[in-house]
């Protein structure tokens, strides 16, 4: 498959009733969801690395076709230098192994601290990483990568190297008056969109706004986007967030039918007729 879309984490209790069918246990989430969407984030794995008995597990309990885009440990993006850890970052992806074709991009974020000035350190680890078997998706959060010279010198390396690109947009929730943000744990940065592809796939978090309809501009921006990108052999990964989680698959599912609705070449979700999405919006 050339497009594939989910959110960031299948564990979550509050989708029982309504993207979960009431009753749903918790032993039986990933594999109904998995059945839903066709990737997810991953977000687990940031913060804490499952042994190979979960991850072969994982891998057992979803079908052919279904990717994880699993997240580095912050304790190896999030403790200063990156190039001090290459060793425990290969011992993780050597310990993801056991999902075979399920290991989609592994996903590394880095914090708004890790400055260009650390390009020198940025370049050792991704050259480690070895990019041919195992893609690896970055994201820059300190607002100076997204100034010139340092933009330019950052796609450059990452096209040198065949990293993806991790796409961040947050414009929906600061996108009017207020803040959805507010009970929120973690804050989402307020950063430009870097509308640039640097490998043969790309990862896009969408950090969408509770009200749909403050998602729609957005939306229809991203609906063209893809549909030119995937015309040009991109491979995309599109991953839905929300302050207010529950509302997550349903914004997914909403944003799946208007690709559906303008023709972008996506492939159908599994479990199609299985899908309900209150509140949905036409694209025009």
């Amino acid at each position: 498959m050339s497009f594939a879309i989910g959110c960031a984490v299948w564990a979550y209790k509050g989708w029982v009733g309504e993207f979960y069918p009431q009753g749903t246990r918790a032993t039986d989430f990933l594999s109904f969801y998995s059945r839903r969407f066709t990737t997810v984030e991953g977000n687990t794995t940031f913060y804490a690395t499952p042994n190979q008995e979960t991850v072969s597990r994982w891998a057992r309990e979803t079908p052919p076709g279904f990717e994880f885009c699993l997240k580095l440990p912050r304790e190896i993006t999030h403790h200063g230098l990156l190039q001090p850890h290459i060793c425990k970052a290969l011992e993780f992806l050597a310990q993801m192994r056991p999902l075979g074709e399920r290991m989609g991009p592994i996903f590394a974020q880095l914090p708004p601290s890790y400055a260009p000035i650390l390009l020198e350190d940025l370049t050792n680890f991704l050259t480690a990483w070895p990019s041919a078997d195992a893609p690896l998706a970055l994201e820059v959060r300190h607002p100076d990568w997204f100034k010139e010279p340092h933009a330019s010198n950052l796609r450059c390396l990452l096209e040198q190297l065949s990293v993806g690109r991790v796409i961040l947009d947050s414009r929906p929730i600061y996108h009017g008056d207020d803040d959805p943000q507010l009970h929120s744990e973690r804050r989402k940065p307020k950063l430009p969109v870097e509308f640039s592809v640097t490998a043969p796939f790309s990862l896009i978090r969408l950090i969408s706004h509770p009200d749909l309809s403050v998602n729609q501009p957005f939306m229809v921006e991203w609906v063209t986007q893809i549909q030119e990108w995937l015309n040009a052999g991109v491979r995309i990964y599109f991953f839905v967030h929300c302050p207010i989680e529950e509302r997550s698959p349903s914004t997914a599912l909403h944003f799946q039918q208007l690709l559906e609705q303008n023709r972008v070449p996506v492939p159908p979700l599994p479990g199609n007729h299985l899908q309900s999405t209150p509140h949905q919006l036409s694209l025009w």
